[in-house]
């Protein structure tokens, strides 16, 4: 093997071993808020929804709030690994393989919430569109039978498409361990030996999972957007919901992605690997997902002034004014103002401010799902039933412990399967000069 691909396999290698002691304390604190989410939601089965802060006329609140914001975080792996991959964008190389094993164990915190927000969890089956011993079918007419078909589609592909980028790097880390680990390593490369024939049928077959990927960055978030858009109530009844809901996913996604990888670069020392360039890329990336976001918001509030609907001029001012006004703009300067600072190639490669910048962009983005769904349910058409909706200790426990799930399984899965990916990064240096040595 060639000294640069050696030096490549080497530095990648390197964060299989063992953990250190304080990255297996995070990961018992992590398992510890999942331990007590898991109690908290048995309490919330066990006692009913009355735990939660859901009331007449809200019946949809935090937990939908984290569906949506989660099934966005997804969405940035998909758009990093397919839809560069097929523009052949270089800097994607990096830092595709995180941001794709971020998107799936984002749909896997995504998936646990409809569940979580039906109270009675083991009526969920009856969303799977099977005919069963009744020889009844689900209501497709039910936005939960749609975002059932759209996310377990969605975390297919993915879990498909990750895996199949994996297959070189698995027999690489084959090759270089023994005992039980080899023959771990050895059963999910599936017999990969790097022969011509084989990557020919893999670059065919990873080209055509690209392709498949792709139209669910645009589809899966624009059906839940659905969610929200068919129903007729002020604030959601709006056709441009689906560009608006996808292009807010790719904002709070990349930001996901760079928070992510900041610690991670340093924790596994892929500093030579993962550099300031490509997180420059992906802050000028998320300039312009933010000024699509900041497009949608200006021309939400234009259709409530210009269509003189009463109720969704009535909703705007409600927003900006009434109790969750906070929400609402913190909202807007998060996701629409603190992006234009990447403007400033000092704060673009500054790696304090992308921290700070990549997580006031992931609050912002939750509290726009948040002020979307729960403002439109708390202030609909009758007067009598409005309510300030304030969650429990119950969601907030539940919703910290989703997130460590999230957490845990991210930083385990790094440790096992190699966080960057060691068949793409030799590309750009192999050269024939390199070949032939």
């Amino acid at each position: 093997m060639s000294t640069p691909f050696r030096q490549i396999n080497q530095e990648v290698l390197q964060s299989l071993a063992f953990p250190t002691r304080r990255y297996l304390g995070l990961l018992g604190v992590l398992a510890c808020f999942i331990g007590w989410g898991a109690v908290c939601f048995y309490y919330q089965v066990q006692t009913g929804m009355g735990v939660t802060g859901l009331n007449l006329p809200i019946g949809w609140a935090t937990y939908i709030t984290n569906f949506v914001f989660w099934i966005g975080i997804g969405h940035a792996g998909t758009l990093i690994s397919a839809i560069l991959y097929l523009f052949r964008i270089e800097w994607r190389r990096a830092i595709y393989r995180s941001a794709e094993m971020m998107t799936v164990f984002a749909v896997m915190t995504a998936g646990m919430f409809p569940m979580i927000h039906l109270g009675r969890v083991w009526v969920f089956w009856w969303l799977l569109p099977y005919p069963n011993q009744r020889h009844l079918w689900p209501s497709f007419k039910s936005p939960l039978s749609w975002d059932v078909v759209a996310v377990s589609t969605y975390f297919t592909v993915s879990v498909l498409f990750l895996y199949m980028g994996l297959i070189p790097d698995l027999a690489a880390v084959r090759d270089s361990t023994t005992g039980r680990r080899k023959w771990f390593y050895g059963l999910l490369a599936l017999g990969w030996q790097g022969e011509h024939d084989q990557w020919r049928h893999y670059m065919r077959a990873y080209m055509c999972l690209a392709c498949l990927a792709t139209p669910l960055v645009i589809s899966v978030h624009s059906v839940v957007s659905w969610d929200f858009a068919m129903a007729n109530m002020p604030g959601w009844h709006e056709t441009i919901f689906a560009p608006y809901f996808v292009a807010g996913a790719i904002h709070s996604g990349l930001a996901m992605v760079i928070t992510l990888l900041i610690p991670i670069r340093k924790v596994l020392r892929f500093e030579r690997l993962i550099q300031l360039r490509h997180f420059e890329a992906m802050a000028i990336f998320n300039i312009l997902t933010g000024m699509i976001v900041f497009y949608a918001y200006a021309v939400e509030a234009f259709m409530a002034w210009y269509s003189g609907d009463m109720f969704e001029r009535g909703m705007l001012i409600y927003r900006a004014t009434g109790p969750y006004w906070p929400y609402f703009w913190v909202m807007n300067l998060c996701n629409a103002v603190v992006p234009l600072l990447y403007l400033f190639r000092k704060i673009r490669t500054s790696w304090t401010w992308l921290m700070v910048i990549s997580l006031l962009i992931n609050l912002g983005m939750y509290l726009e799902r948040y002020v979307i769904i729960v403002t439109s349910m708390a202030h609909d058409f009758l007067p009598h039933i409005w309510y300030v909706y304030k969650p429990t200790w119950v969601e907030i426990s539940i919703v910290i412990g989703a997130a460590s799930f999230f957490l845990c399984a991210f930083l385990t899965a790094i440790r096992i399967v190699p966080a960057v990916a060691i068949s793409e990064m030799k590309e750009p240096t192999a050269t024939p000069e390199v070949m032939a040595e």
